[in-house]
């Protein structure tokens, strides 16, 4: 079974949708035991980094991820999950779970590209470069954009950690990944069928 993880932080019944859509069975849960018992996480997420590490804390599932992501079990961070896997986040100043080094920044404003001004947050449709192979991002087509909404983006304190990185004004890492843990800052399951693919990869792998 595939657990995915309820903290109040919303988006949860487009992912397990699309779970369900690919064949593989999932429950969306706050149970600590029953996330103990799951084959495979998921931990999705949208809005503040802040209000979802309370969330987290209270639930009890701060130390349930940890414990997953010492055991090995397949671990999928999406948009808002991916962000509070790391150390620190500048949205709140707030300390996330430290399963990956790093921080999470705000990206500056004014943001330009060339003389562009961007809008933040970037949100939207944009492309993916992929640094290295990964069995959860097989079939990738180097042309195939990703749907993105943040105003904050993971920066890992071991550049080994990017798996694919995205440009916004800057270049940030888009996908990382490190033993069983694997993150995404867009959100493959507004994604289309690249989006869709990286699902039923991640629920295939190992």
């Amino acid at each position: 079974m595939i657990a995915v993880i309820d903290y109040k932080a919303g988006n949860l019944a487009s992912v397990a949708r699309a779970l369900r859509h690919l064949g593989h069975e999932c429950r969306v849960t706050h149970d600590p035991d029953e996330i103990r018992r799951a084959d495979r996480i998921v931990f999705p997420g949208v809005g503040a980094a802040e209000k979802a590490m309370a969330d987290l804390r209270a639930l009890g599932l701060d130390e349930v991820l940890r414990e997953a992501c010492r055991a090995g079990t397949p671990l999928l961070g999406i948009c808002l999950g991916t962000q509070i896997i790391f150390e620190h986040s500048e949205e709140g100043g707030v300390d996330c779970l430290g399963l990956l080094p790093g921080v999470v920044r705000r990206f500056p404003s004014p943001l330009f590209d060339g003389d562009v001004r961007l809008k933040i947050p970037h949100m939207g449709w944009n492309t993916v470069r992929w640094r290295k192979t990964h069995p959860v991002f097989a079939g990738m087509d180097p042309g195939a954009a990703f749907y993105f909404v943040h105003s904050y983006y993971p920066d890992p304190a071991d550049p080994d950690l990017v798996v694919g990185e995205t440009d916004y004004g800057r270049t940030f890492a888009a996908a990382v990944a490190r033993g069983r843990l694997v993150a995404v800052q867009f959100h493959p399951e507004k994604s289309g069928r690249p989006g869709l693919r990286i699902l039923d990869n991640f629920c295939r792998w190992g």
